[in-house]
């Protein structure tokens, strides 16, 4: 139990000033994290070949997830103290003016809280006349004025004891809790989200998540965010990651740092989840020979926790690969492992590009297979950055943000005749995020004339584009479709971009049958019309794409084609 003396003495500025040194110790870490990543491991790869290179890249590697988590642990640490620190002041300013006001009334209040009041001297007042009991006399009664007070300051003494006092408990238990293993080769991420979500229990009246933007527009989460105190954005990203890092309108590098987080710790506790399951499998086949519903479901649970995995493998892959090839950071701007996993990751911070692409992924796109539309982009920065001047800066962004049609084939995995892919419904969902991702982009980037922004669409993810044109926001200078089923609009004038800055590109027909898929389930719009058809008014470019998913291959045609559009090099396109 907390002391009245302990609590009238207690100086709280030592928990502040510890958290802050926790708070450098974090920001100290995140810093050698980057220079690990960026300079070290990416000069070591670049000029180091043989055993011993692979071996101190391993370990660099290691020590770069080391940095990630110390960042992490001391960031939790700093707001438990700092939050300590500021909970404590209610109390004790309400045990100090209590204090006062009976050092005022001339009581004395001794060390358990009690309070001794002088009598007050009596008044010629008439008695107050009680009603008679059965069987006796009436009562005759005089209240001291004086008890009532020193009563009212006991009661507040004890309060205020009592607040401290769970304050003191809380926080201890969240402290006692921030520890490590001590094993610098086996950092436990899914100890990170324990200890997150026990500092939260802690701290979640101070840095409560409500006091987060929710479904509000980038513009409103910008404000936000530059009201804050750097120690108070330090102390949400510590707590509400998550958030955070789903804000559109915040700067990429903050919410890479707490993207990063969410992505280490979702990886432990699904691969725990993922190991569990796999101990768990029911009976396979009934006596018919045929799938049991428990194991169906099982094998269901399974995959998505399996796919998730691989696409966290995928991203991971990504940020290793940064100064390999002249590959620059990747800034991972959104995660989640929901249903069936979400990310946007970046290569090169688009903050301050001078040239950034947007690219949206369509049909069967989820978290399982990003690792495909991360090279897809990564390829796109290598040709586009060759392209530009040397004074500009790229940027090239793979969007999976939505939830995308399952199948594009009829009676496929469960699909009726006309397939999940043929549903308008998954592009009109997809397009407010997609809107207010650009959205989000512009707003830190300082203006819709401040880079040139390209959107790129892939199969159905051009009908996401279309989707997002028509709701408003979209706001791109240069759109392509590559292999598009339909954009849901009559013609390229109708899509948000200037006129004359729309591009098509599709393989023949025999290489190539969506975009006569989408005329047939109705994707086309009104006319039944998708952009390849010259019809629609777009630019259609030369392609030399073997098939549906070849419109990104390295050394292609096509993936050069997109490149010279993101940098404005419209002379270097090669038209059909």
């Amino acid at each position: 139990m907390v002391t009245i003396d302990e609590l009238t003495k207690l100086d709280r500025s030592k928990f502040t000033k510890a958290a802050e040194a926790w708070s450098k110790v974090s920001n100290r870490a995140s810093a050698a994290k980057g220079r690990v990543e960026s300079e070290m491991l990416a000069t070591l790869d670049r000029t180091q070949k043989g055993d011993a290179a692979t071996k101190s890249i391993d370990t660099l590697t290691q020590l770069n997830k080391n940095y990630q988590y110390i960042h992490a642990e001391c960031g939790l640490i700093r707001t438990a103290l700092s939050g300590l620190a500021e909970e404590l002041e209610g109390p004790q300013n309400k045990l100090k003016q209590a204090l006062k006001d009976a050092e005022d009334l001339q009581f004395t209040v001794n060390p358990d809280g009690s309070v001794k009041f002088p009598p007050t001297e009596p008044t010629k007042v008439p008695l107050l006349q009680q009603p008679a009991r059965a069987g006796g006399l009436p009562l005759m009664t005089q209240s001291d004025p004086n008890q009532a007070k020193a009563q009212e300051i006991a009661d507040r003494i004890s309060t205020a004891l009592q607040d401290a006092a769970e304050i003191d408990g809380r926080y201890a238990t969240a402290l006692r809790k921030l520890n490590t293993n001590g094993k610098l080769d086996q950092t436990d991420w899914a100890d990170v989200a324990r200890d997150m979500k026990d500092v939260r229990a802690a701290a979640g009246k101070h840095f409560s998540e409500d006091k987060i933007p929710k479904g509000k527009s980038p513009k409103e989460n910008a404000d936000w965010w530059a009201k804050r105190t750097q120690a108070e954005k330090d102390e949400y990203v510590a707590l509400h990651p998550e958030l955070i890092g789903a804000l559109d309108g915040l700067p990429s590098t903050v919410r890479d740092g707490a993207n990063r987080v969410v992505l280490l710790e979702q990886y432990g506790e699904t691969k725990a989840e993922l190991a569990a399951l796999e101990k768990e499998e029911p009976w396979r086949l009934d006596a018919r020979g045929l799938p049991t519903a428990e194991w169906l479901k099982w094998s269901h649970e399974r995959d998505l926790l399996d796919g998730a995995v691989k696409g966290m493998d995928a991203i991971q892959q990504r940020f290793d690969q940064t100064g390999k090839n002249g590959l620059p950071e990747a800034y991972l701007l959104s995660f989640d492992t929901k249903g069936r996993g979400h990310a946007v990751i970046a290569n090169g911070n688009p903050d301050t590009a001078t040239h950034t692409a947007v690219y949206v992924p369509g049909t069967e796109a989820r978290l399982g297979k990003i690792g495909g539309d991360v090279k897809r982009m990564t390829d796109m920065w290598l040709k586009a950055n060759s392209m530009a001047a040397p004074s500009e800066k790229v940027s090239t962004i793979t969007w999976l943000g939505y939830i995308a049609p399952k199948n594009a084939h009829p009676f496929s995995r469960g699909e009726l005749f006309v397939p999940s892919a043929g549903d308008a419904r998954f592009a009109e969902n997809a397009a407010p995020d997609l809107n207010s991702f650009l959205g989000g982009m512009r707003e830190v980037q300082g203006g819709a004339d401040r880079s040139h922004t390209t959107v790129i669409g892939h199969s159905y993810g051009s009908t996401v584009i279309g989707a997002a044109s028509i709701k408003g926001g979209l706001g791109a200078d240069d759109i392509i479709a590559d292999g598009s089923p339909g954009m849901l609009v009559k013609r390229a004038d109708d899509l948000d971009a200037p006129k004359g800055h729309v591009w098509s590109q599709a393989a023949s027909l025999a290489k190539d049958q969506v975009p006569l898929g989408g005329r047939v389930v109705g994707l086309g719009g009104p006319l039944m019309i998708v952009p390849s058809d010259r019809g629609f008014g777009a630019n259609i470019m030369k392609s030399d794409a073997e098939g549906h998913g070849d419109y990104f291959n390295d050394g292609s045609v096509s993936l050069r084609n997109q490149a010279a559009i993101v940098v404005q090099r419209y002379d270097k396109v090669q038209r059909d």
